[in-house]
């Protein structure tokens, strides 16, 4: 599902996280709650795929920035749903 409309700063917005490697459930919390499964391609490494609904694009940077110092190389980052409607 893609977004209706533009995006806010202030945007609650659901999002999918995908990073290079393996990124246990132990950062649950950490993560805002994310939904974290990993996927085994055929050839490369994992890939950890985190779906979460963030408040807002600072929450959505302090995830990003986690996964940066923790060293997880940033694969794509996609706007799901603007949680904002309805």
């Amino acid at each position: 599902m893609a977004t209706q409309g533009p995006l806010k700063l202030e945007t609650t917005a659901l999002y999918e996280i995908r990073v290079q490697g393996s990124l246990d459930n132990s950062w649950f919390d950490r993560l805002g709650d994310a939904d974290i499964r990993i996927e085994h391609p055929a050839v490369g490494a994992p890939v950890t795929v985190l779906t979460c609904v963030f408040i807002d694009q600072a929450a959505l940077s302090g995830a990003l920035n986690l996964l940066y110092d923790l060293g997880f190389p940033l694969l794509s980052v996609q706007c799901m749903a603007d949680s904002s409607k309805g």
